[in-house]
């Protein structure tokens, strides 16, 4: 298999970022984007999913971490639209149940080329430290929309905030981890019967 990596770089008037992604690491990275929370979840991404990653941004975090929080969930989709390829002999979809104390969090994903969330997360309170929960949406509509995946996430229970993120982003790693995964049985074999992704 061809070295499955990317380097994607996106500039607006809001941000700038850099994504270096690597599909085949061992879970190494490191983050500068400013929002330590998403740093945070970012880490459970890479080393779930075992995916070596370096992300920097610079963003308007004057006015809120939005802009940041959602360019950089729309560049990281970019970054794995690229470095995923063709699709070729891959597994296609992915799933995890991951638990965190008394947080159960189920995320399904599907390689499809078709852009499609379904986020069905509530948590117990708005903010977690200084991050609004709400723009941990906006992060997977932006991955969602430029990785061009279908993607389902439902937390199961939880009554801590954290514990439910965490366990979101750490599902999320897993079942990415399992649809990236080459499936030797389909070596060379486009895994749908379109023949196209």
């Amino acid at each position: 298999m061809t070295q499955r990596i990317a380097q994607v770089e996106r500039n607006t008037l809001e941000t700038q970022i850099k994504i270096n992604l690597n599909l085949d690491g061992t879970g190494k990275a490191s983050f500068e984007t400013g929002v330590p929370f998403l740093d945070h979840m970012l880490d459970q991404i890479a080393r779930h999913g075992l995916i070596d990653m370096d992300i920097v941004s610079h963003g308007d975090l004057e006015i809120d971490d939005h802009h940041t929080v959602e360019d950089i969930g729309i560049t990281l989709g970019q970054a794995f639209a690229k470095a995923v390829g063709d699709k070729k002999g891959l597994y296609r979809y992915g799933h995890a149940y991951v638990p965190l104390d008394e947080a159960l969090s189920r995320v399904v994903i599907d390689f499809s080329g078709r852009p499609s969330l379904f986020y069905e997360v509530s948590y117990p309170r708005a903010m977690i430290g200084n991050f609004d929960v709400d723009l941990l949406k906006e992060f997977f509509q932006g991955f969602v929309n430029h990785a061009g995946v279908t993607l389902h996430i439902d937390n199961l229970k939880g009554v801590n905030a954290h514990h439910i993120a965490e366990t979101v982003f750490k599902a999320f790693g897993r079942a990415i981890r399992m649809a990236i995964t080459a499936d030797e049985r389909m070596a060379g074999i486009m895994p749908s019967t379109k023949g196209v992704l």
